[in-house]
């Protein structure tokens, strides 16, 4: 709900429509200025999240995208936002990492799992041999 509620504000995406998904889902009415407090609440939090430190191994790691219909430069154009979800040694589940691309494709896969755009494989704080 949060990434929703971030997403359609960094998309400049209106009141209303994300008034609107909260009556869906929730069947609540929030103002303007909630989004706006609930949104600069937590986008420090957001900010931070991708420098925190990762496991030294995830026992599995899970490789999905979802597509989603923005507005960019004046038009409707389709983003895949990548999403890796790791289940440590414990078994509690992690979000090594989230990116948005153009589309979902196998060499972006492979430069994430590589270490390209995050060390999935090899993390940030161990070096890989």
């Amino acid at each position: 709900m949060v990434i929703k509620v971030l997403f359609r504000k960094r998309t400049h995406k209106t009141k209303p429509p994300i008034e609107t998904h909260i009556q869906d889902i929730y069947g609540i009415s929030v103002s303007d200025s909630t989004v706006s407090r609930i949104t600069d609440k937590i986008l420090p939090m957001v900010k931070e999240w991708p420098q925190r430190p990762l496991e030294a191994i995830y026992a599995v790691v899970l490789l999905d995208a979802i597509h989603y219909h923005v507005r960019s430069e004046g038009q409707i154009v389709k983003k895949a936002v990548y999403i890796a979800i790791g289940f440590d040694l414990d078994g509690r589940k992690d979000v090594p990492g989230m990116w948005v691309g153009e589309n979902e494709s196998a060499k972006f896969w492979a430069t994430v799992l590589n270490g390209g755009q995050s060390q999935i494989l090899c993390n940030r704080q161990k070096r890989c041999k």
